[in-house]
């Protein structure tokens, strides 16, 4: 019987070095020759260390847990097709996706050895995996521009049907869809669905087929058995007596030791909580910091940063260093400036519920303000006031709003801003909040700028 340990969007788990290795070494006590180990997507980027090593820190990983299968996620194009391009090339694992297309319309890291569908023999029997990556990449991800992400349900259909012919034993997607498993799950003959993207864990049968999802930074590896009654348990690092892999720590250590990003900036008497559940709780000490930030630098009407973000780690406590700063928004990427009309800040306000926007979860707050205040009703989903400094919105006035470039460019959160409001640029996010630790501190607090009936 085949076993396969799952694992995927790790992120940042590289800046914590400690962590890492406990994550490799329970992978690692897991494994065996029935055994194959599978990432599905968004293991190289974001992090500090990503930031740094342009997702090549990822290696030292995969080659510590003998990585066997992986996909793309979004986050795997953080710096660019051709990075992309060469850390496959040397990365252990097979990579197998059926719906990126590379500039030419070609299959992207075709001549990296990425290929559409594999057949591993594990266990006694084969085993076929193929890829799938969101066909929202290309506006998720502005380094991802330039290539293509076709149908992945179509793409599925031919790959499920080439693996059967092949006369596998098991067909598992290796997906990096989201909410799409669920639709995958409906249209394809598959035995398992290995899914990532979304960040809460699921171990969930949909139309009899099995859907798995770990969650974010190495917490879960879950293990798939494959037999007439496929099976998951659920494994946590820090549960765990495997042994630590010491060999990967020192690897990362040393990266981090390069980096030169351990420079204190200032002190947090208060710690800034970063978890998912904080994050897209509502309004939060981190994200009230971060937008009050982006307004500081660029002396807009209104800060506004996107729960998604905001990246789940350790609070911010005590001595605060750049790295630290890094790891909370770890991109490449430019505070801009959004002039909105009053109505398509009020669209903005609305699209903070996750009962509006189709990202994430249901029950998911999705943005963090500065100069502003708003109000909403949960249950009816509504809008039941909104305020910029202490004024309410005038749906006619033209509002600057400093935010993450990323917002110009995706569809999932907060659409109604778009590369047409652009009306100027600043630092990278995570130098402007350097720089305002430095000048203002960090003694962000919950102040009532996001009030929902259900927490007041």
């Amino acid at each position: 019987m085949p076993r396969l340990l799952h694992y995927s969007d790790i992120e940042n788990v590289y800046d914590d070095p400690e962590r890492a290795g406990r994550l490799a070494g329970l992978l690692y006590s897991l494994d065996g020759p029935d055994s194959l180990v599978v990432g599905s997507g968004d293991n190289t980027s974001p992090g500090v260390l990503a930031l740094v090593s342009k997702g090549r820190q990822a290696l030292d990983f995969f080659r510590a847990v003998d990585s066997d299968v992986e996909t793309f996620g979004n986050h795997d194009f953080d710096y660019g097709p051709d990075a992309t391009r060469e850390l496959v090339a040397d990365a252990p694992q097979t990579w197998v996706s059926t719906n990126v297309r590379d500039e030419a319309g070609d299959r992207f890291g075709r001549d990296e050895g990425v290929v559409p569908w594999t057949v591993e023999s594990v266990g006694g029997d084969d085993v076929g995996f193929f890829g799938v990556t969101d066909p929202a990449t290309d506006s998720l991800n502005p380094q991802a521009a330039e290539l293509a992400f076709t149908d992945p349900y179509e793409a599925a259909e031919r790959a499920v049907s080439e693996l059967r012919a092949e006369g596998v034993d098991y067909v598992v997607a290796v997906s990096h869809l989201g909410a799409g498993d669920d639709e995958l799950a409906r249209r394809v003959d598959v035995d398992a669905v290995l899914g990532g993207h979304v960040h809460s864990e699921r171990v969930e049968r949909v139309d009899e087929t099995l859907l798995l999802r770990p969650g974010v930074n190495g917490r879960t590896v879950l293990e798939l058995t494959l037999d007439d009654g496929t099976r998951a348990d659920r494994h946590d690092p820090n549960e765990s007596d495997a042994p630590v892999d010491e060999s990967l720590v020192a690897a990362l250590r040393g990266r981090l030791a390069e980096s030169g990003l351990d420079t204190v900036v200032a002190r947090a008497e208060t710690p800034l909580r970063r978890s998912e559940e904080v994050v897209f709780g509502g309004e939060c000490a981190i994200g009230n910091f971060v937008a009050d930030a982006y307004r500081w630098a660029a002396d807009t009407d209104v800060g506004l940063q996107n729960s998604g973000g905001i990246r789940n780690g350790p609070p911010l406590s005590g001595e605060v260093t750049v790295a630290d700063l890094v790891s909370v928004v770890p991109f490449a990427e430019p505070v801009v400036v959004a002039e909105l009309t009053g109505e398509e800040l009020l669209t903005a306000f609305r699209q903070a519920s996750g009962g509006i926007v189709d990202f994430g979860e249901p029950h998911w707050w999705h943005g963090h303000l500065s100069g502003a205040t708003v109000r909403w009703d949960d249950e009816r989903e509504e809008l039941l006031s909104a305020c910029v400094g202490g004024e309410p919105v005038d749906p006619e006035r033209l509002y600057r709003v400093a935010t993450a470039e990323y917002l110009l460019h995706g569809d999932h959160e907060f659409p109604v801003i778009e590369e047409r409001h652009r009306a100027g640029e600043f630092g990278i996010q995570h130098e402007i909040l350097a720089e305002y630790a430095r000048e203002v501190g960090l003694s962000a607090s919950v102040e009532g700028r996001i009030r929902r009936p259900a927490s007041d």
